[in-house]
């Protein structure tokens, strides 16, 4: 409930809330209310959420499907593990929304097959493991392909250890810090 109108203004956003708390329809439902206001009659990027793993993935992508019935507004859904022909199908008939993880985007980048020179706005779920020393590399790249202009961004976490909130800077401009969680940060 917080989370809607800071997004909503399009201000940056590091929300902490405990696993179980709705972080997922936090940030899905404002992402899917700007789409739909701001429109986007050439299929394109709009928004992007990076997720560690692929059953997460798959997770924010079934709520989603949900939110976004009947609005005519599309979902690719990239992670590794499976071949590349389906995921390159649901980019080129486009995507308004993609949900991802970090290799299997920065894959789709170099081979040219997505583009996020339209995006809006970026998420990371569970940002704590995100710009963690296994996902950080992949993140910077994935952000070199990001558009010059401002985007909105917000991170989504249970915990944030003092190192996160330090490399969040790199993506954030003067982020709005939710804390939901009372007895983890």
């Amino acid at each position: 409930e917080q989370t809607i109108p800071v997004i909503m203004e399009g201000r940056d956003l590091i929300g902490c809330a405990q696993t179980g708390t709705g972080k997922t329809a936090a940030y899905t439902l404002p992402l899917l209310e700007r789409l739909l206001r701001e429109g986007n009659p050439d299929n394109v990027v709009r928004s992007l959420i990076v997720v560690p793993t692929r059953e997460l993935a798959l997770q924010v992508a079934k709520q989603a499907e949900v939110l976004m019935e009947g609005t005519g507004l599309n979902i690719a859904v990239l992670y590794g593990g499976v071949g590349y022909h389906a995921q390159r199908e649901q980019l080129r008939k486009g995507a308004h929304l993609v949900i991802g993880t970090p290799g299997r985007i920065l894959d789709h980048l170099l081979r040219g097959t997505l583009s996020l020179d339209n995006l809006r706005a970026l998420v990371f779920d569970e940002a704590d493991r995100m710009l963690s020393i296994g996902f950080y590399p992949d993140m910077k790249q994935v952000q070199r392909y990001l558009p010059k202009r401002r985007i909105y961004t917000s991170l989504f976490s249970a915990t944030y250890p003092h190192h996160v909130l330090n490399l969040a800077r790199e993506f954030m401009l003067n982020p709005c810090l939710l804390s939901l969680s009372q007895k983890q940060v």
